[in-house]
């Protein structure tokens, strides 16, 4: 049973997680006295007050102070929570001119998922978040954000990324050079943004700031202070930091140039469409080969629409379980029924598969599974889902394995550049009116 002391730093860290990667808005507290909300921000045609923003400051500089940071000028924090702010209102909008909609069940099911992984029910983690004083409406208004904001960025960004076969073959010739030796990288990044039609004054004035902070790196200066005052990247508020990433999850940007960087070195400014970047390799690993549990798995797939609601979906696929416990065929039944239709084909067999390929949810799901049974029903942000689970095996990086591995690393490669671009552009195009005064 989780101790009361890890379950809230769990909690905590689980709060930060939501700051720091996507920048969504602070859990409202239960009992905070209501500040006079004046409009600091136009954006489009939603607003932010002075309340949003001043509960965002204190929850940030709440964590500043308990990682030992030193805080930036008000200024500063205030300019970089707002601007986390106005794309977080601009994502929530686009999401919502997209149709994304995301239902109770789903939320509930994200929260019992956290709850469990705290090993505690509902009603315990409830009273637990309210006894830290977090309204239990609040924590689930962030996660349906959470999710939205996820399906964003996959509609519009990840679903559209295409991986050549002879990318993923120049992919495996350059790490072939490095096999065993760094596989993780510890970065720091700073980003000096430009906009998407930059005039050639304006990306010469953004090189001159970033020589300028190199310079000042380079001569002493922290990275983590110069990342929180200068940066426009989505860690800026964390001091840059990219945390550990293993080599093949780097951006494409950085891999060539960290693999020759020595430990505590400062990169030249680095150009691409989004800016200029400078990064830091704080340290990194040697890799060593690993045994990998693939599983090999069919699933029959109805996905939901506007005559497909999530009861007929369910009900579908429950009877389809019910006849093949009862002897009919899975193969003839995936062919006629799964709306995958890459995979129907093969009577729904998605083949052999390596942690991490599959989505989260349905790896979830079959990790339950000893092989032969079926999973019951259970959704994704695709549709419904029938799966069971045929054989599992140890294996070592064969090349269809480091082939597939190689797919992934490029997509999500793609994915976390076109993201930032996605998001430069959302900004750009919109209509933003700060209210604030540089006084």
């Amino acid at each position: 049973m989780t101790t009361r002391k890890t379950l809230l730093k769990e909690l905590g860290l689980l709060l930060l997680s939501l700051i720091i990667f996507l920048g969504w808005p602070t859990i409202a507290r239960s009992q905070q006295v209501e500040p006079v909300d004046e409009i600091i921000a136009v954006v489009n045609d939603d607003i932010i007050v002075r309340s949003e923003l001043d509960n965002e400051i204190i929850k940030i500089v709440t964590q500043l102070r308990q990682q030992g940071q030193r805080l930036p000028p008000q200024a500063i924090i205030e300019k970089q929570v707002l601007d986390r702010l106005i794309l977080k209102k601009l994502q929530l909008e686009a999401a919502a001119r997209a149709g994304i909609k995301v239902s109770e069940d789903i939320v509930a099911q994200a929260i019992n998922n956290i709850a469990q992984n705290n090993n505690l029910n509902l009603s315990e983690f409830r009273r637990a978040l309210e006894d830290e004083g977090i309204s239990f409406s609040g924590f689930r208004r962030n996660i349906q954000e959470e999710i939205t904001l996820k399906q964003l960025l996959d509609q519009e960004v990840r679903r559209r990324i295409r991986v050549t076969d002879q990318e993923v073959e120049t992919y495996l010739a350059r790490q072939a050079s490095n096999l065993g030796e760094r596989s993780a990288y510890h970065l720091q990044h700073i980003l000096i943004a430009t906009p998407e039609a930059a005039s050639p004054e304006q990306m010469e004035s953004a090189r001159q700031q970033a020589d300028s902070i190199v310079r000042s790196l380079r001569g002493g200066a922290d990275f983590a202070d110069l990342a929180i005052t200068e940066s426009d990247g989505r860690q800026a508020l964390e001091g840059g930091d990219l945390g550990w990433r293993p080599a093949n999850q780097l951006p494409t940007i950085f891999v060539d140039l960290v693999i020759n960087m020595q430990r505590g070195e400062i990169s030249d400014p680095i150009r691409t469409a989004s800016g200029y970047h400078i990064i830091k390799l704080n340290d990194y690993k040697g890799g060593d080969r690993k045994i990998v549990t693939q599983s090999h798995v069919r699933h029959i797939l109805i996905s939901t629409n506007e005559v497909t609601s999530n009861n007929d979906a369910r009900t579908r696929l429950e009877q389809l379980r019910l006849r093949i416990l009862g002897g009919d065929d899975f193969n003839a039944l995936a062919r006629s029924h799964s709306d995958d239709k890459s995979s129907a084909i093969k009577g729904g067999d998605l083949g052999w598969t390596t942690p991490g390929v599959l989505l989260p949810r349905f790896e979830e799901e079959i990790a339950k599974l000893a092989p032969g049974e079926l999973t019951e029903p259970f959704r994704t942000e695709y549709g419904w889902h029938l799966a069971q689970l045929l054989e599992r095996r140890d294996h070592d990086s064969t090349s269809e394995v480091q082939k597939a591995e190689a797919r992934k690393a490029i997509s999500d490669r793609k994915t976390a550049e076109e993201s930032e671009l996605y998001l430069r552009r959302l900004r750009d195009e919109a209509f933003i009116d700060i209210r604030i005064s540089d006084s």
